[in-house]
């Protein structure tokens, strides 16, 4: 048995072991449209919502009743909420600014944290948790979709075991037609399409995700510089903020762009690593097709298809209650860390400086 082999076996024995054992998660806001996620969840074995802290009761009625949870565990206040049911860990699924409120409410109690993306709509705030978090010893994790698809993983495998060569060029498309097109609820588009409550619009909403990848592919290093354009081509559906962006970051060796969008004709969350001898397509989260240079244009191209990562890395909460349960250990630039995604929100914000000053901005 390889050790690869052995450690995986290891972690799902051991996660297996803990399973019996629920994490108590509180929930902290209802208006983010991937609650369900964590709504859903709670029908497991491994995980029990002790509490929901949400100030809009219809809201909180609607939902509780809609995934069967009991409308006892509604909290108007979030202190209120940590005081009385004391869970190990609070996912948040409000808007981006009051991730900080968050932190700053769970850490000092000690409860981990586990924010949807990006960490933080500034530097300022996304400093202030990490300092909280380290203060208090406790996880602050970031959590993408991408960080679930097994063609993300195997790309990164690829790259790191030079089967391409070095990467030269990272492209990053992700988006929709648009919250309003595609029908998110009114409570999500609300603070969604709000400057100072998302940060920005396209370019916060899907740009985090390829800033979080490159870092992630880069190994925690930070780009010299951020440039980006962004337009508003919808500006009926979203009045206050961008829905289309470009982002370039350009490292000593490569380069990688960013295209957030808004404006896709459907939906999309794909990636393209070009190196010296080969590029690697992870079209979506379950497809790879890796095309091998032969000649002047012409290529071989080999397709892979996945179903899951293996346990416990195939979906947030178990790969939350791992972390806490001590089972595995992050990297400093894994994408889910809280490294990597201080790096990610300053690299946003020097795309939103950029786009509004049309220069060039340089990261320290």
């Amino acid at each position: 048995m390889t050790s690869k082999v052995f450690l995986i076996f290891f972690l799902v024995l051991s996660f297996k072991s803990y399973s019996q054992n629920k994490l108590k998660i509180g929930v902290a806001g209802l208006t983010h449209g991937h609650v369900g996620w964590i709504l859903e969840a709670n029908k497991r074995a491994d995980i029990e919502i002790v509490g929901i802290a949400e100030a809009n009761e219809e809201l909180a009625r609607r939902l509780t009743s809609q995934y069967g949870i009991s409308q006892e565990l509604v909290f108007k206040d979030l202190d209120e909420m940590l005081e009385a049911t004391k869970p190990e860990a609070v996912t948040a699924f409000g808007n981006i600014f009051d991730h900080l409120s968050v932190v700053e409410a769970a850490a000092p109690r000690g409860i981990h944290v586990m924010v949807e993306k990006p960490l933080a709509v500034s530097v300022d705030h996304a400093q202030k948790m990490a300092d909280l978090a380290r203060k208090h010893n406790i996880h602050l994790l970031t959590n993408y979709e991408t960080t679930w698809y097994p063609s993300v993983e195997k790309a990164q495998e690829l790259l790191e075991e030079g089967k391409v060569g070095e990467m030269r060029k990272l492209i990053v498309r992700d988006g929709h037609r648009g919250p309003k097109k595609i029908g998110v609820s009114d409570e999500f588009l609300e603070w969604l399409t709000d400057p100072k409550l998302n940060g920005g619009g396209a370019i916060i909403d899907f740009g985090c995700y390829g800033a979080n990848l490159s870092t992630w592919l880069k190994e925690g290093k930070k780009p010299i510089s951020v440039t980006a354009v962004t337009q508003q081509l919808q500006a009926e559906n979203n009045p206050k903020v961008d829905d289309d962006a470009t982002i370039i970051l350009t490292y000593e060796d490569s380069q990688t762009i960013l295209e957030p969008s808004w404006n896709w004709p459907i939906g999309r969350k794909d990636m393209e690593i070009y190196g010296l001898t080969g590029a690697i397509f992870a079209d979506n989260g379950k497809t790879l097709r890796v095309r091998m240079a032969e000649g002047y244009d012409g290529f071989k191209e080999e397709t892979m298809t996945f179903e899951n990562r293996m346990t416990p890395f195939d979906d947030p909460f178990t790969f939350l209650i791992a972390v806490i349960r001590g089972q595995i250990q992050l990297k400093p630039y894994d994408l889910s860390s809280l490294e990597n995604n201080l790096i990610v929100v300053e690299i946003l914000e020097a795309a939103v400086e950029s786009s509004k000053s049309h220069k060039t901005v340089f990261i320290k």
